[in-house]
């Protein structure tokens, strides 16, 4: 088993492979442990995966996989994290704009006691308007509602322990939040400055349709976070608030009907209300199935709703791997 796994979607980065595999065996093999380097190719139509298995002539540890079609990069780095098999995973990004370098000073990190740390780009070498700007609105708006003061969920360049990251389940394109879903199993987190370079070749693959994508993955990790084992508390909790909203203005309607003399009629509040009492009892229905939802989710698939840490003189010898069931 190697200690150290690099994972790395590429897609489109024939022009960079060649210098990106010197660069990182080069920051690998001073460290003095056992690596391997999982590329995935996803779906390239530049001649990306040939360049590939050309360099594993030269760098043995390096394993290429080549998906049918492009998936996206949350499917690429969910295949890479799948099969890789070393105590720490590193990710980092294909264009050469990760710098391998830095990937010791994460490592020292993680050394400290940390579970996952994640790359700063402090000098981010990115065009403002188009890359940088949606980049810093999206980072305080994540570090905000999840609680998690980050300066950059969006770089690549990330060190994890390998059981707070291969439990976790990428679907759409959550890769942006693995640091996020790592959080939800108790993950000790911090970040470092990292370098960042212009891209030197090809071309970028992000644009600024992705800000959109991040606010709507991100509703999904929160009530992944607060409400995945109770989701009757939040559409419980707005139907009730509805449902005593539409009472109280029930209420005013009937004490202006037979003490101030006003007809129903005549006042557009009651529709109002009827329309909150039905929305609320909605939202109440909709909790409750969703509880029966998630309760079938954990029966079916046997997983916990807790993540063991560290176990000490147990004798059970399934604790060490009870990780491998986090429900996330």
């Amino acid at each position: 088993m190697p200690e150290l796994s690099v994972v790395i979607p590429a897609y489109n980065e024939a022009e960079n492979l060649q210098a990106l595999a010197d660069e990182l065996w080069g920051a690998l093999e001073s460290l003095g442990a056992t690596f391997e380097v999982i590329i995935v190719d996803d779906g390239s139509v530049d001649g990306t995966f040939e360049i590939l298995k050309s360099l594993r002539k030269k760098y043995p540890g390096l394993e290429a996989i080549r998906l049918a079609r492009n998936y996206g990069q949350t499917a690429a780095m969910a295949a890479a994290i799948e099969r890789a098999r070393g105590n720490i995973l590193i990710c980092l990004d294909a264009d050469l704009q990760n710098d391998p370098k830095d990937i010791p000073r994460l490592l020292a990190k993680l050394q400290e006691g940390y579970d996952v740390v994640s790359g700063w780009r402090k000098n981010r070498q990115d065009p403002w308007l188009t890359r940088r700007l949606p980049s810093q609105i999206a980072n305080q708006l994540i570090s905000w509602i999840m609680q998690i003061p980050l300066h950059d969920y969006g770089c690549t360049l990330k060190a994890y322990k390998r059981e707070f990251i291969q439990p976790v389940r990428l679907f759409g394109e959550m890769h942006r939040f693995m640091v996020a879903l790592s959080s939800l199993m108790g993950a000790r987190i911090t970040e470092v400055e990292v370098a960042h370079h212009p891209r030197r070749r090809g071309a970028s693959k992000y644009g600024l349709i992705r800000t959109f994508k991040v606010i709507l993955d991100l509703i999904t990790v929160k009530f992944m976070d607060a409400y995945m084992t109770k989701p009757i508390y939040l559409f419980g909790g707005w139907g009730l608030l509805m449902g005593f909203a539409g009472a109280a203005m029930s209420a005013v309607v009937l004490y202006k009907k037979f003490f101030m003399g006003i007809f129903v009629k005549d006042q557009p509040l009651f529709q109002v209300s009827i329309f909150f009492e039905l929305i609320g009892f909605q939202m109440i229905f909709l909790g409750l199935l969703a509880e029966i939802t998630v309760r079938t989710y954990y029966d079916i698939k046997d997983k916990p709703i807790y993540f063991i840490r560290e176990v000490a003189g147990s004798q059970t010898p399934q604790a060490d791997s009870v990780y491998r069931k986090m429900p996330v």
